[in-house]
């Protein structure tokens, strides 16, 4: 359990290191301004999509104005919800590919200028991003390939919703502990099968760690300003806690 406790506070510890090193923020810059703005147009227009359709249909057919304000503020809150599930998966999907090539400065930075533990790639920046993109595009079709099946579940009757809130939370928890400590993986070549293997050996810690980093997604605007940070702390995790010999 204490590794599970180390893992969840793990990405505050990492903030420092921004105002530390400055160029951190200056690679943070540009990814953090696109998802911004993606997030922010994503959210405001499918809500208010959402919230007007319903407030039509409401009003078409409920003449009391108090019944109606009060089915109109729980639909509101209801679909709130919905629309930040919505755009934590657009977000996991859209936004790791927009900084993909930034993460992957950010991690590579982090494992240099604080581990000394630099990877020798020297590949230009297009084949470097290429690559990047390419690392985040398999791990969205993971992610796809658990999420539909389980979105499937939610519609069997009863039990659908508990099997599928159960699994897909864990599964999330995971997801997020490779996403982050993904790209120092990357960087040493390690196959898809290899990065679950690692990533897994260490159940309670990456979990801890995947539970705080799903959390800071899922909250709208704060997860565009953190996921700079827990790149850096996926990194840093993947060194203090001995992740990258299990990579060797």
């Amino acid at each position: 359990m204490s590794d599970f406790i180390f893992g969840f506070f793990y990405p505050f510890k990492s903030i420092k290191l921004f105002f530390r090193h400055p160029k951190l923020i200056g690679y943070s810059i540009v990814p953090m301004v696109i998802n911004l703005i993606i997030y922010g147009t994503i959210f405001y227009l499918t809500f208010n999509w959402i919230t007007d359709k319903t407030s039509d249909a409401v009003e078409n057919n409920i003449n009391n104005s108090i019944l109606f304000n009060i089915i109109q503020y729980f639909l509101t809150v209801f679909y709130f919800f919905i629309v930040l599930v919505i755009c934590y998966i657009l977000f996991i999907i859209l936004g790791g590919i927009v900084s993909a090539p930034f993460n992957e400065k950010i991690s590579a930075y982090i494992e240099d200028k604080i581990y000394n533990k630099k990877t020798e790639r020297n590949l230009p920046f297009l084949p470097d991003t290429v690559q990047s993109i390419a690392a985040e595009l398999k791990k969205i079709g993971f992610y796809l390939a658990f999420i539909i099946p389980l979105f499937l579940i939610n519609f069997i009757p009863m039990i659908g919703s508990v099997i599928s809130f159960v699994f897909g939370t864990g599964f999330s928890f995971f997801f997020n502990a490779l996403d982050f400590m993904d790209y120092p993986l990357t960087r040493r070549m390690a196959g898809f099968r290899e990065k679950l293997r690692i990533v897994n050996s260490k159940k309670m810690l990456s979990y801890g760690f995947g539970a705080m980093a799903f959390i800071l997604t899922f909250l709208p605007v704060i997860n565009v300003l953190m996921n700079p940070i827990l790149v850096a702390a996926g990194t840093g995790l993947f060194y203090e806690r001995d992740y990258d010999d299990l990579s060797k």
